[in-house]
């Protein structure tokens, strides 16, 4: 079976410019001894919103891994995929999130219900898990709510995953299940119940995507109760190494962590845990990059920084078409996005100042980075005078990138 390492990071790239600047970062993580698995990836959303095709991600991953001379495994991600748009990214990818976040709450079968409650007696009673914070104590009732909540969901991914092997063969890709584009998180026990249907349904799942407590907005720090988020993560973890060892599932199931990217306040409480258990991990970090290239455009001054303004203006004027498909990650006060005009007064420093997350910092403004963040299609419009800038000012955007990646994620969750 193809095998996902014990961590890794997921780096989007919208416009496939910066692989050899994010693979960078891995290389030097690797110089210090921790190796880091680059896994590229890319949703059938953003590609719509971009105008690009699965096989840009691939042709970036394998250039940059060519140009770096990385030897280590890597990997290109049909992110967030299901039956219905799973074929346009078999050639291309050997990672697959199956995404079955819109079947959760929809209800099984009884009959399917009852017959997985009767082959999982060991889910009710008592349950103890090492490294819990206790044990659970679960009731049959409590049981049939959670698979009557999520067996279809995982009976949907059994099918997706079917679908893939019959397309591309048995073990030749890396299956990832992702539940957290719902309302509700998913609680420790009910994650043990998720991985115990996944088991049934035969998906070799080797990283699972919860749904955690709090808000995990795009491009900004995490908002809710960290200490709580670090007590689940730990649960969580427990559960992934005993439902590893107690059902069919890959011994190297870790969790995934979606829009991972900037959550700087949990990062702590994420590696402690992780050494807890010598658990993996794999962090989405996503647009993230797109933001850096932005940052670096605007460093450079002149032209690049008129058009970092100039992809504000737009964002600013097409805000609610570019929210809309975001609307459950983003929390954008408009009030507090600046006018246009007064933008175009900034200078260099003031632009970066803004948008570059430094939650402490007086001029950065979390509202105006998360639309940008969404804001990407406003690039993709402008074509090649976007993408000849981004070639233009390649080392200070290249060096905006690498850093972003290794000293603000992959130092402080995988190094320690």
């Amino acid at each position: 079976m193809m095998t996902l390492g014990k961590f890794s990071l997921g780096v989007g790239d919208r416009f496939a410019q910066q692989g050899q600047a994010q693979l960078r970062a891995c290389v030097m993580a690797l110089e210090r001894g921790v190796e880091v698995i680059p896994v590229w990836n890319k949703s059938n959303r953003e590609h719509a919103i971009a105008g690009s095709e699965p096989a840009s991600v691939r042709a970036e991953a394998d250039a940059a891994v060519q140009a770096m001379n990385w030897t280590r495994p890597y990997f290109v991600d049909a992110d967030h995929i299901g039956l219905k748009t799973a074929d346009r990214f078999v050639p291309h990818c050997d990672f697959f999130t199956i995404d079955v976040a819109d079947f959760i709450g929809k209800p099984a079968a009884p009959a399917a219900v009852q017959a997985f409650v009767g082959r999982h007696g060991e889910l009710a009673g008592v349950i103890e898990i090492a490294g819990a914070g206790r044990p659970f104590v679960t009731r049959r009732a409590e049981v049939e709510r959670v698979a009557g909540k999520y067996l279809l969901a995982a009976q949907e991914a059994g099918r997706v995953c079917r679908h893939l092997e019959a397309a591309k063969g048995s073990g030749t890709f890396v299956t990832e299940v992702s539940m957290d584009e719902t309302d509700h998180p998913q609680t420790p026990p009910e994650l043990l119940v998720i991985l115990a249907a996944l088991a049934d349904e035969g998906v070799p799942a080797q990283t699972i995507a919860p749904k955690f407590t709090g808000r995990f907005n795009k491009g900004v720090d995490y908002v809710g109760d960290a200490a709580q988020f670090a007590r689940e993560f730990n649960d969580d973890l427990a559960v992934i190494a005993h439902a590893a060892q107690r059902y069919p599932l890959p011994p190297n199931l870790k969790l995934s962590v979606h829009s991972g990217s900037d959550k700087f306040s949990l990062y702590p409480h994420i590696g402690q845990a992780l050494r807890r258990f010598q658990a993996g991990v794999h962090l989405k970090t996503a647009g993230t990059t797109w933001l850096e290239e932005v940052i670096g455009l605007a460093e450079s001054g002149g032209e690049a920084l008129a058009l970092a303004k100039a992809l504000y203006a737009e964002a600013l004027a097409r805000v609610d078409a570019l929210c809309a498909p975001y609307a459950s990650v983003i929390d954008i006060d408009r009030a507090q996005l600046p006018p246009s005009s007064v933008v175009n007064g900034w200078t260099a420093a003031d632009f970066v100042a803004a948008l570059r997350h430094e939650p402490g910092a007086p001029q950065f403004n979390p509202h105006l980075r998360q639309l940008l963040h969404v804001g990407y299609k406003v690039a993709a419009d402008f074509g090649p005078r976007y993408i000849g800038l981004v070639a233009a000012c390649r080392d200070t955007i290249a060096r905006n990138v690498t850093h972003n990646l290794f000293a603000r994620h992959i130092q402080p969750v995988f190094c320690g």
